[in-house]
């Protein structure tokens, strides 16, 4: 396989590289004797900017929420905006996620001296048609997959509504989008980027980041944690199989607003908070829904003809 451009400083500040040719999206870190040391150095450092700017952030925007409502008691909004009975909760959260995007590409710029826009496809970029298609096919079987559940097991009790309904759909339907996106950069682009590209194997970097995504959710019970690992071992082996990050994060960005809708008519959104864990039946759904749809979108990128590994540097250049 080519061997990509060696970057050797911790911290490269001179002009960014490109990958060679034919080289798959988890191997596209420039390679050299001390890529395994950098790449340990940018994990440290990614996880350190997520434990410490994140939280920050989210409440620095809890702030901006509480002064467009007119102030009041800082105590009590808090706790119902922490408890997600107020929209500005979820949606404080989700533009402190989204931090991970900027995090993301600066850790692939200035960690590893690669271009950002590697990050995002081996095309290289975003390529937002396919991005748009799997969201609508993700629309489609994930949300079918779990009504033939409901059809062939319990109905939930559906309300008509909770209060303040409409408010919680339009904020979150715009968050909620942004802070799929940046779990998929962070977790599915630069870890599974690293993690591969140090191994060498593409699928150590698969399973390491899905891995670290499904510890990171906090506590949980064993059935929620292997829904978790394989929604990121699913979101991984499409990122390979389509050389970008697209159908991951369509497929995100759909399991996320769905859970909130569905929630948002039944449990509460403050109920969905909670949940630290579900059936192994409903574990085994989902995962058929995410393998469905995982077949769904690799089938898509084929009839796309999409770019699985990188181009001739002297095709795209010119």
């Amino acid at each position: 396989m080519s061997q990509a451009p060696v970057a050797p400083a911790l911290f490269h500040r001179g002009e960014a590289l490109d990958p060679p040719s034919a080289v798959h999206y988890p191997l596209v870190l420039p390679r050299g004797p001390f890529l395994g040391m950098t790449v340990v150095f940018g994990i440290l450092l990614g996880f350190s900017a997520y434990a410490l700017l994140i939280p920050v952030a989210n409440q620095v925007f809890l702030r901006i929420g509480f002064a467009l409502r007119g102030g009041g008691d800082w105590a009590a909004y808090a706790a119902d905006a922490g408890a997600y009975r107020l929209p500005d909760g979820p949606v404080a959260g989700h533009l402190a996620l989204a931090l991970l995007i900027p995090i993301s590409l600066l850790l692939t710029r200035y960690v590893h001296g690669l271009r950002p826009r590697w990050l995002a496809s081996v095309q290289p970029g975003m390529r937002w048609r396919y991005l748009l298609m799997t969201v609508v096919v993700a629309a489609v079987l994930l949300n079918a997959v779990i009504w033939a559940q409901w059809g062939l097991g319990e109905m939930p009790v559906w309300t008509n509504g909770q209060p303040g309904w409409v408010s919680f759909l339009l904020l979150i339907a715009v968050s909620s989008p942004l802070q799929a996106a940046a779990e998929e950069f962070f977790f599915r682009g630069y870890l599974l980027q690293a993690i591969g590209s140090a191994t060498g194997r593409a699928w150590v970097g698969v399973v390491g980041s899905a891995l670290l995504f499904a510890l990171m959710h906090g506590i949980q019970n064993p059935a929620l944690f292997v829904h978790r690992l394989v929604f990121g071992l699913v979101a991984g082996a499409l990122v390979v199989l389509t050389g970008g990050l697209e159908a991951a994060i369509g497929a995100h960005i759909v399991n996320n607003i769905s859970s909130y809708v569905y929630a948002l008519f039944s449990v509460t959104v403050e109920g969905l908070r909670t949940v630290t864990g579900i059936s192994w039946a409903e574990a085994g759904w989902n995962i058929l829904a995410f393998t469905v749809f995982g077949l769904a979108a690799w089938w898509l990128a084929r009839k796309l003809n999409l770019a699985t590994t990188t181009p001739d540097p002297d095709l795209w250049r010119g």
